[in-house]
């Protein structure tokens, strides 16, 4: 069999687990398990003790920036391997990011077959982004296509407002391999949970926007009895600390209210291993994610594949993902400078109504599970990602 040679660019990657180290991993493991060559260009990571992780090759750059903020580091190195290599297919993963922003001046004179995967343009309403904008539709029409992770959000309307016609929808998923084996673990034994409470999951990295202060208040002033809250996410960089003082007062008020006590309602904030999280998702009863920014969150997706019913902002694709899956619902939003705003009062009915119908929570959770299994497991989100890839070849003939 013929073997593409394909390069994909992203900021992050494996041993860091972000949103998009995340999609990156999983198509560029299944397109290595096909029988392709996958390189992946990304962040030189101290703690990263490998460079072929299943399979997939990584090359690393200490660089870090973009266009906006300014770049340091390696640049030359990265321009000089974007410049002299072979690939077949180049990837971007993400504008807004090195790997992407120092492709774009050089994509004229790339030889591969060229894609970029926008990944929602968070600052293309910020005034610090207007120039950076500005040039974004000529560079777009210069890749050979563009893939959008919904057909509902600020990038791909972008795109359909300047004329672009290279676009294709190519949604995310979760991951099969994780959510249909068993994990061999007890979450709820594990840290203590009875297993009549009530178990709403929040699961994002800790930087402020990922709705921590949110649904905190949220469960904090709902009625609900016998309940727990579960946040579970890495710490979030120096720049975000302040940030997620907010919720960290929140939570020590929390912890002494005696009306919070008198219902048995707790929360424990944790920052736990991979399979963990995955078995929190599985024993959760609800979802909540009141998320401030977002492009298509892939914790709705592992709802779905966890059979979780969620609530969630109107941010990034969500109202698309509740369209497809059947199995969320939308919290109260409201909108700043590009920042969803979920309203708390409104929220906490929400939840309250949720917490009081089984019935409609069960009914949630098979049918997200049902749409999973045909839409939006990694395998078809990959095998799609084949296809696209060998149709800008004029390959979709191999074997």
């Amino acid at each position: 069999m013929r073997k593409m040679k394909i390069l994909h660019t992203v900021e992050s990657y494996l041993p860091t687990h972000t949103g998009m180290a995340e999609v990156t991993r999983q198509i560029s493991e299944r397109l290595v398990s096909k029988g392709h060559e996958v390189t992946v260009a990304t962040s030189k990571l101290n703690d990263r003790k490998d460079i072929i992780i299943n399979g997939v090759k990584i090359v690393e750059f200490s660089i870090k920036g973009n266009n906006v903020r300014g770049i340091k580091g390696e640049v030359d190195k990265y321009i000089e391997f974007l410049l002299n290599n072979d690939f077949d297919i180049i990837c971007n993963f993400a504008a807004q990011q090195w790997a992407t922003d120092l492709t774009l001046p050089l994509l004229s004179r790339l030889k591969s077959k060229k894609v970029f995967v926008p990944t929602g343009f968070s600052g293309l309403y910020l005034s610090a982004y207007k120039n950076y904008y500005s040039k974004m539709a000529e560079w777009m029409n210069l890749y050979d296509m563009n893939i959008f992770l919904s057909d509902k959000y600020r990038d791909i309307d972008f795109a359909r407002e300047h004329g672009i016609k290279n676009i294709k929808v190519i949604p995310n998923g979760a991951d099969e391999d994780e959510f249909l084996r068993e994990t061999g673990i007890e979450f709820r034994n594990k840290y203590g949970i009875e297993n009549d409470d009530f178990m709403i999951l929040h699961v994002g990295s800790r930087t402020g926007f990922k709705g921590h202060s949110e649904a905190l208040s949220i469960f904090s002033k709902a009625n609900i009895k016998n309940s727990i809250l579960v946040m579970i996410g890495n710490e979030g960089s120096g720049l975000y600390k302040p940030i997620m003082k907010i919720f960290d007062a929140k939570l020590f008020i929390f912890n002494q209210s005696s009306r919070q006590k008198k219902l048995n309602k707790k929360v424990i904030v944790l920052d736990v291993p991979r399979i963990e999280t995955v078995q929190a998702f599985k024993e959760s009863d609800l979802f909540i994610f009141p998320s401030n920014v977002e492009c298509s969150p892939l914790v709705l997706f592992e709802c779905m594949a966890s059979k979780t019913p969620f609530i969630v902002t109107d941010v990034g694709n969500s109202s698309e993902i509740i369209e497809w899956s059947g199995s969320g619902e939308m919290l109260p939003t409201t909108f700043f400078k590009g920042l969803s705003r979920t309203k708390i009062k409104d929220s906490v009915v929400m939840l309250e109504q949720l917490y009081n119908d089984k019935e409609k929570r069960t009914a949630m959770a098979e049918s997200g599970f049902e749409a999973w299994k045909k839409r939006f497991t990694w395998e078809k989100i990959a095998n799609e990602y084949e296809n696209l890839y060998l149709n800008l070849l004029g390959e979709n003939n191999w074997v």
